[in-house]
């Protein structure tokens, strides 16, 4: 057994004391490794780096010499000695739904950034005593014997966070005589009532979907927030959602937030928990695990996560639409999709799949992912005359991969598709997945397949509609964040990361919006721009074609829809 002590000397200062026992040491030497990512997020996190002084003692308490083989392994010398304890630090200062955060208020960890692991015995029993406040309680989905939490290996313990606080809000609903979890943590009155009726409706329909559950519990973490945020991460038998500002979790966009986020991240309990790519089937914890099918661990979950809140009924059609309209509009505005596949951009996700980036450079596994997963699920419907659909690929590949702790391929996706719909989809991934591309024309065949009105709308915003450029807030002026290639602004001289000081010699505080369509009936307008602290000016004219930029999507159901297609239309809705 590997057991770990965790407290806080000074809560206010974000540090966790880590004190880690190690028995039954019959070697000269053992290896430590800390974490470099943690499955969920394709990127590298170095928690090392958050590692304050490491320390190692024998059973007798001297200390032993130990060298460091990389930036985040331990050797330490160990002949002699029978068991051995390692003590560091760790600094907590990041609340969100993947880090971890401790103060005052509460301990809040994910094992996989603090909690060292001895390499060779990672199938053990691992044991977390907290030494917390005889009023914490613990949100978590591991098993808990008064203040210790007990895992089988180390690969559970790092797949299962934890909250300690005195303020926890909890209740729980029942699906399957499954009982599923719902904590609150942070400034909010939760209305449990109108959760549990939700949370019923979609996690009942994601059970139905996969014809069973994998867990005996689940729970679901809320770190609530003060400002507005909107991140969660997977776990086989937990998520933990971080979501605000706390005021508004009952209403609103941040109910549905709270609605749309908590479905994806339970369809991840099947779909990469347990469906994972062969490149990730072990995690190897030491470095990156490259995979090319993002598209399906991230794009399928992001496809069903809104759908399936539409299939419950949690989500009227309205809703639904309205969030496949953001899709759609970030793979319209996204010019990187004519530059990186989704497959080379699932596998440069390690590169920098969670900053902005360069512009013009990649897609998203998500965003483009969801779009293909819905042409899939459109395709196959049309190939097999409505008998199946993309959820009988998901089944196969739970029943014949996931159950079977088994990694699936690249080619294996082609080869499930090509299965269940009986005829040859190569051209498709060909044409969609493999490369660069816009998705316009088998998009709207899917559309007029479904019933479903999709019309190109102007940008309520003349910068994206007359000049093609998008701006975001940055102090009292708006900062450029993305230029259409060869629009009026491109060919201007308007770059990504100039800030917009003034129109028509107009000084411009926090009312860039107002002043620019008032202008834009001239023929012409004067930008003052700060580029690279530089004043440049920039005039601007309409494109002498009349062509415009950034148009907005917007789908709707037509009416007096035939039986027939009307009929598809239900059929597509009942998953």
């Amino acid at each position: 057994m590997i057991k770990y002590i965790l407290s806080q000397k000074n809560p206010a200062s974000h540090y966790i004391y880590v004190d880690m026992f190690v028995g039954g040491v019959n070697s000269d030497t053992l290896q430590l490794q800390l974490p470099a990512w943690r499955p969920g997020r394709y990127e590298l996190g170095n928690f090392a780096k958050n590692v304050k002084r490491v320390d190692v003692f024998n059973e007798k308490d001297e200390a032993i010499a130990f060298t460091k083989l990389s930036k985040d392994l331990w050797q330490v010398q160990t002949k002699g000695c029978s068991s051995i304890k390692i003590t560091y630090s760790y600094y907590a200062a990041e609340l969100n739904a993947g880090a971890c955060f401790a103060d005052t208020m509460q301990l809040y960890v994910n094992p996989v950034h603090c909690c060292m692991y001895l390499v060779g015995r990672m199938k053990e029993e691992h044991q977390i005593e907290l030494q917390v406040p005889e009023n914490y309680k613990i949100a978590t989905s591991l098993k808990v014997q008064n203040k210790t939490l007990i895992a089988a290996d180390y690969e559970e313990l790092v797949d299962s966070p934890f909250i300690a606080s005195a303020n926890i809000k909890t209740d729980f609903y029942t699906v399957e005589n499954i009982k599923f979890y719902v904590h609150f943590v942070g400034e909010c009155k939760p209305d449990f009532e109108k959760i549990k009726k939700d949370f019923f409706a979609f996690t009942k329909k994601q059970v139905d979907f996969w014809q069973g559950c994998p867990a005996n519990e689940y729970h679901f973490l809320f770190q609530v927030l003060q400002h507005k945020f909107y991140h969660g991460v997977e776990h086989q038998k937990s998520t933990v959602i971080a979501i605000g500002p706390g005021f508004a979790v009952n209403q609103g966009v941040t109910y549905e937030d709270i609605l749309g986020v908590s479905c994806h991240e339970l369809f991840h309990a099947w779909n990469i928990k347990y469906i994972r790519p062969v490149e990730m089937l072990p995690y190897d914890y030491t470095q990156e695990n490259y995979a090319r099918t993002g598209y399906v661990y991230e794009g399928f979950t992001t496809y069903y996560g809104d759908k399936l809140l539409l299939a419950s009924g949690v989500f009227n059609l309205d809703q639904y639409f309205k969030t496949l309209q953001e899709r759609l509009q970030k793979h319209f505005h996204n010019y990187g999709r004519y530059n990186l596949s989704v497959t080379d951009s699932s596998w440069e996700n390690w590169l920098d799949g969670y900053t902005p980036g360069v512009p013009y450079r990649k897609t998203s596994i998500y965003d483009e992912g969801n779009l293909i997963a819905f042409m899939l699920d459109v395709k196959i419907m049309q190939a097999t005359n409505n008998k199946k659909c993309l959820r009988d690929v998901c089944l196969s590949l739970y029943t014949n991969y996931g159950k079977k702790n088994k990694g699936y391929s690249e080619q294996d996706i082609i080869a499930i598709v090509n299965e269940i719909s009986g005829q040859n989809f190569s051209d498709f991934f060909t044409a969609y997945v493999y490369t660069a591309t816009d998705f316009e024309i088998p998009l709207k065949e899917c559309f007029d397949h479904l019933g479903i009105e999709f019309t190109k709308e102007k940008n309520a915003h003349d910068n994206e509609h007359f000049y093609g450029f998008k701006v975001v807030e940055h102090g009292h002026v708006e900062k450029v964040s993305l230029v259409a290639p060869y629009s009026p602004s491109w060919k201007a001289g308007l770059f990504a990361g100039d800030e917009i000081i003034g129109i028509n010699g107009m000084i411009l505080k926090n009312n860039f919006y107002g002043w620019l369509h008032y202008f834009s009936a001239d023929e012409e307008i004067t930008l003052t721009v700060s580029s690279s602290e530089h004043l440049k000016t920039i005039v601007l004219q309409k494109d002498k074609k009349g062509n415009t930029y950034f148009f907005t999507p917007v789908l709707k159901l037509k009416a007096d829809l035939p039986a027939t297609v009307s009929g598809t239309f239900e059929k597509w809705k009942e998953y």
